[in-house]
């Protein structure tokens, strides 16, 4: 008994506030074991899906969780992940908006054993939260990840003011109340897919996201130790300048951006950023 706890004290001890710290790449090799890791990605950046695919390569996860995957996709994997181009096709990667595949390739391969989970959510679900809220567009077990209580009122505005300036100050404030619902139902489903994982493969998990759905704090580890404590979370986020104060991740990588991205503003008409 004691030799199983000592791990799992450690996990702990890791996963505290008091243990958050920035990382190098390097320390990818040597992960403490926990139940779940969520692995945080800037998406258009290939330094930080060289990363990820560095850490499953050590971690060898039984389940992979992917935000970029609605379960057609999934299902539609062929049998060889490494033909880069029927995964892609599979996937419908490009129709579907995500950045150059081959970057996520390796992704797919570098846990060849790890048996792969859906964490996207359809889009008409996703309208039915900015319409309706997430507990709604959720269902069954909404209260369990915290879409039933609303946001504290200052947390509720941070979010809100986020969200508007990662849109580029380009929509109605007003309507950042209901994105604010989309991202709290994304959170959930990546959140319950991880656990459903965990339950079903016995785990490790590892999920693939954005570093905003890694939060600690309102992301997918907050969603999991509230769903079920026992768990396990590790979360490293990837970031591409220097953070001001602690960035709300147990583990930090902060790599250079990329250089050819262009103004990521235009899309919206805008040129704040």
């Amino acid at each position: 008994m004691i030799h199983r706890l000592i791990p799992a004290l450690l996990a702990l001890h890791l996963c505290s506030a008091a243990a958050a710290r920035e990382i190098a790449p390097e320390a990818l090799d040597s992960l403490p074991m926990v139940d779940v890791f969520v692995l945080g990605e800037v998406h258009d950046n290939p330094a930080h899906h060289r990363n990820q695919a560095r850490a499953l390569r050590a971690i060898a996860p039984a389940a992979l969780v992917f935000e970029m995957l609605q379960q057609a996709q999934v299902d539609a994997l062929p049998d060889d992940l490494t033909d880069a181009a029927a995964v892609e096709a599979a996937t419908q990667w490009e129709a579907r908006g995500w950045p150059d595949f081959s970057m996520y390739h390796p992704l797919f391969t570098a846990a060849p054993e790890a048996r792969i989970y859906a964490g996207d959510v359809p889009r008409p679900v996703v309208v039915q939260a900015l319409r309706e809220g997430a507990a709604v567009a959720f269902g069954d077990g909404a209260a369990q990840f915290g879409l039933t209580t609303p946001y504290p009122p200052e947390v509720q505005k941070e979010r809100e003011a986020d969200l508007l300036a990662a849109h580029c100050f380009a929509m109605p404030p007003e309507a950042m109340g209901s994105m604010v619902e989309a991202q709290r139902l994304r959170d959930a489903v990546l959140a319950q897919a991880a656990l459903r994982a965990l339950e079903e493969t016995g785990g490790p998990v590892v999920v693939i996201t954005g570093v905003e759905h890694a939060r600690t704090d309102i992301g997918v580890p907050a969603l999991i130790r509230q769903a079920q404590p026992g768990v396990t979370v590790l979360s490293i986020g990837q970031v591409e300048r220097a953070p001001t104060g602690r960035p709300p991740h147990h583990l930090w990588i902060v790599t250079d951006g990329v250089a050819d991205r262009g103004d990521p503003c235009a899309a919206f008409g805008s040129t704040e950023g």
